[in-house]
């Protein structure tokens, strides 16, 4: 069994698995193009639909440093890749008579229109059923198909609990850099596509699909769900830290100046790691012998293990706990993230309206 990543610059695209499927991208911002990616990379025929004029809004979210007159920015390049584009305004007739045609060919429509839009567009559920019996639907709403409230990741990061857990202990809730919950909306939608399909070989019907970004975002929580579920843990602020183990997420500063941590998850690791700072004996004491008293001491752990982590540059330090496969890495900016030949290969670039554009591949899996 080997890995291999999916792309183009991989495979022809004639051996790409997902070869002859057709793809109408009506959404925008990034959780539904995302998803609209991924299959281009895997060789589905992939046509972007925008308004003639109100295109995708995130062509207009650019960094300072962007061009002003170019069509694309680095944030819409981010998640449109593999792409043809078309104009047309649904409220048209004749471009709502071009768009069916599309969708009468097409494998899956992917939209996040508000909900009145469906209507207004002849694009309901009753609509698409009957017109494209075969056709995969997938949609993606704010909070729930019955729910009209605008939603963007930054709403939803701070409804979802996400913001009050990330931070440091004395800063503000803290928003997390990524569109983290487009991201797993998307995963969500993929998933519900792709069983989709699997289940349109047999049947030969199609699906509507919806997910919502509340949704992807609440069960994504998980063990701080749990916590709060079953132990009534309402989680703080702790920076980088973890709530149920340590040491993990505490940072260290070594002596050559790098920032480094550790995710020590079993008793095991942390004999190890104390063995290779030279104080064996740090994890047999009775506060430390256990992850719950470490848990519970994180601040006396600290104090003992930054002691010793001082008198190591990071790159001999990090290199002897890999090899006793202790899980432990720098802390990198995204210069040094793709300084990375492993970073690098995930690289897709494409020339897009005059603009060489460039991002990292979503479609990766094992053969």
């Amino acid at each position: 069994m080997r890995e291999f990543r999916i792309f183009e610059a991989d495979m022809n695209r004639s051996e790409l698995p997902l070869k002859g499927i057709k793809v109408i991208d009506a959404s925008t911002v990034l959780a539904g193009p995302s998803v609209g990616m991924y299959f281009a990379e895997l060789g589905a025929e992939v046509i972007k639909v925008e308004h003639p004029k109100y295109h995708d809004v995130t062509r207009s979210w650019k960094l300072p440093t962007e061009s002003k007159e170019s069509s694309v920015s680095a944030y819409f390049s981010s998640i449109n890749y593999g792409k043809e584009y078309r104009t047309l305004d649904l409220t048209n007739d004749e471009d709502r008579s071009q768009f069916s045609d599309l969708l009468s060919e097409a494998d899956i429509l992917l939209m996040n229109f508000k909900r009145s839009d469906y209507q207004k567009f002849q694009l309901t559920d009753e609509d698409l059923k009957r017109k494209y019996p075969g056709l995969i639907v997938g949609k993606i709403s704010g909070y729930g198909t019955e729910s009209d409230r605008v939603a963007y990741d930054l709403i939803l990061q701070a409804e979802s609990g996400f913001m009050s857990m990330n931070g440091q202990p004395d800063g503000p809730p803290t928003k997390m850099p990524v569109a983290f919950v487009d991201v797993l909306a998307a995963h969500h939608l993929k998933e519900a596509i792709l069983l989709a399909m699997y289940s349109r070989e047999k049947s030969n019907e199609g699906a509507i699909v919806n997910v919502s970004l509340y949704d992807a975002a609440v069960s994504s929580l998980v063990n701080q769900a749990s916590n709060y579920l079953m132990a009534s843990h309402v989680p703080q602020r702790i920076g980088s830290k973890h709530p149920n183990i340590a040491p993990y997420g505490e940072l260290f500063q070594t002596k050559d100046g790098k920032t480094i941590t550790f995710a020590i998850g079993s008793d095991a690791h942390f004999s190890k790691l104390c063995a290779t700072l030279n104080i064996p004996m740090l994890s047999e004491e009775d506060q430390f012998n256990s992850n719950q008293k470490r848990v519970e001491n994180r601040e006396a752990l600290f104090e003992k293990l930054n002691d010793e982590v001082t008198k190591w540059n990071a790159a001999a330090l990090l290199e002897k706990l890999q090899d006793l496969n202790v899980p432990a890495g720098a802390v990198k900016d995204l210069k040094e993230v793709f300084e990375d030949p492993q970073a690098q290969s995930l690289i897709l670039e494409e020339t897009m309206d005059g603009t060489i554009t460039r991002r990292v591949s979503s479609a990766i899996f094992t053969k």
